[in-house]
C-alpha cells in the first residue's frame, strides 16, 4: 500500500522555524519526484517545494523561496521540509505526494500535519 505520513507540525510565532517529515512506503521512493502541498479551509490545495528523484533539483514557488528548503533521504525513505521566517500565512495543513501525470497523484492524500503561525 502506498502511504505517506507527515508530521512535524506544531505551532510558531511568525519569524520562527519548523521542520516537517514525511515518511513513504510501498513504492521505490528513490525514482519518484516527490512534493510538498499545502491546504488552508477554502482555499485550493497548492504545492510549497518540489525534489527531484535523485535530490538533484528543487524548486518552489515565489511565495516560498528563499524560506523553505526541501530534501530527502532516499535510504530512509523520508522527505524533508525545512520551513524558516514563517509568515502567518503559511498557516496550512502541509502534505506530501508524488505527482504523476496531469492532476493523477501516487497515492491517496495522508492526514497531513498542521502548522500554525500566530503571535
Amino acid at each position: 500500500q502506498v502511504q505517506f505520513v507527515e508530521s512535524g507540525g506544531g505551532l510558531v510565532q511568525p519569524g520562527g522555524s519548523l521542520r516537517l517529515s514525511c515518511a513513504a512506503s510501498g513504492f521505490p521512493f528513490r525514482r519518484y519526484l516527490i512534493k510538498w502541498y499545502r491546504q488552508t479551509t477554502g482555499k485550493e490545495r497548492e504545492w510549497v517545494a518540489s525534489i527531484t528523484s535523485d535530490g538533484g533539483v528543487r524548486n518552489y514557488p515565489d511565495s516560498v523561496k528563499g524560506r523553505f528548503t526541501v530534501s530527502r533521504d532516499n535510504d530512509k525513505n523520508m522527505l524533508y521540509l525545512q520551513m524558516d521566517s514563517l509568515k502567518l500565512e503559511d498557516t496550512a495543513i502541509y502534505y506530501c505526494n508524488a505527482p504523476l501525470t496531469g492532476t493523477l497523484l501516487l497515492a491517496s492524500w495522508g492526514q497531513g500535519t498542521q502548522v500554525t503561525v500566530s503571535p
